[in-house]
Order: C-alpha cells, then structure tokens, then sequence
C-alpha cells in the first residue's frame, strides 16, 4: 500500500535553505505532488517540473516574469523564466543544488499560480 503524503496547502508554506546534501524526490513521490499543482509537467527525467503561459501581449508576458521574479527572490528558489514569441513564458523549476526535485519547488510552482 502507497505512504499517503501529507502535502498540504503547498502556498501557505515557505522554501526552505538546500545545502546540497538533502537527495532529490523520488519520481513517484514528485508525481503525487504534481496533482497539487495543475498544468504543471515533469521534464528531464523526474529533475524538473515545467509549465508554460500564453498572455495577450508582451507587456502582460513581461509583467508575469517580473512578479515570478518577485516570488523567486522572497523564497530565495530560483526558476528558469524563458520569455518566448513576445507574449509566451514557460517556467522551469528544479533545485539546482541537488539536481533534481524538491518540495521547494512545487511551493513555488503553486505560489506562480496564484499569479
């Protein structure tokens, strides 16, 4: 039988410092995160999460990246922002001092949403 992972409301909750010794998530343990965060896609096998946004032009677009910004430097957990086609933003996360997946980055991926 499957361990039941208390995640929580993932907004309510803050990144915490990654030294790069912790071991990244599971590729299971990602996935039931996952159904915490919609629209978001594992990449990379199991080491990234990754979604994109289409807005009605590029002031919109930059605005988005802007206050993704903002949260990235409050949780001090940066994402990858790739501003595309003038008016499209896809957002990649991952914990780049383990390489992989933490709860860090699905806190960020549900704080973007709330966008």
């Amino acid at each position: 039988m499957k361990e039941k992972i208390e995640i929580g409301d993932l907004t309510q909750k803050v990144c915490t410092a990654c030294e790069g010794y912790e071991n990244p998530m599971g590729l299971e343990e990602a996935k039931r995160y996952l159904e915490k965060v919609k629209g978001w896609d594992i990449k990379d096998d199991g080491r990234m999460i990754s979604k994109s946004y289409e807005f009605k032009n590029f002031s919109e677009a930059l605005l988005f990246t802007n206050k993704v910004g903002e949260i990235a430097e409050r949780e001090n957990h940066h994402p990858d922002i790739y501003l595309h086609d003038y008016k499209k933003v896809r957002i990649d996360l991952t914990t780049h001092a383990i390489k992989g997946l933490s709860e860090n980055d699905f806190i960020e991926a549900a704080k973007i949403d709330e966008l």
